[in-house]
């Protein structure tokens, strides 16, 4: 059995946050928070977790340096070792700026892959906006049905009375 979903939308990010701790408080899931633009505390507030993304990002970036780096003292000075003008076949400086955009592109690429993969996004996957009006100038919150099944009177009044101007399910 699908569990019921409840919209609510509100005109500010204040009234959001107090929405999202209330709900919680109440025992209702809160599915997700659609905003305009990022608003502190909001994550606090739905209880998320804080994301281990920085990390996969850096071990990306740390592989790309150390490939770009190997992989360019590996061609210069072992495979095709060629003396040019007398300079070094393992020059440091010299591999820097190929290094560098190695590691940003293996950083940039692995966390999207990263976070695809942890996510379970797929092509094809239904995604759920509440409005059209969602993300442009007006806050939503979406919200699961809890154990208790609440009532949507009950989820309504609790809406309404953190400014909320409209629920629907």
């Amino acid at each position: 059995m699908m569990d019921r979903l409840y919209t609510a939308e509100f005109r500010n990010e204040y009234d959001l946050i107090d929405a999202v701790k209330a709900v919680r408080d109440a025992g209702v899931e809160v599915v997700d928070a659609y905003t305009p633009f990022a608003v502190h505390g909001l994550d606090q507030a739905m209880g998320l977790k804080k994301s281990r993304l920085n990390q996969i990002c850096f071990m990306f970036a740390f592989l790309g340096l150390a490939i770009g780096i190997l992989g360019q003292y590996w061609v210069s000075a072992i495979n095709w070792p060629i003396n040019i003008g007398g300079r070094p076949w393992n020059s440091l400086p010299a591999f820097m700026p190929v290094a560098f955009e190695v590691t940003i592109l293996f950083a940039g690429l692995g966390t999207v892959f990263s976070f695809f993969a942890w996510r379970k996004i797929k092509y094809g996957k239904q995604k759920l906006q509440p409005s059209l009006r969602a993300t442009n100038d007006r806050f939503y919150l979406v919200m699961k049905q809890g154990q208790q099944r609440k009532s949507n009177s009950t989820v309504g009044e609790l809406i309404r009375a953190h400014h909320g101007e409209r629920v629907e399910n």
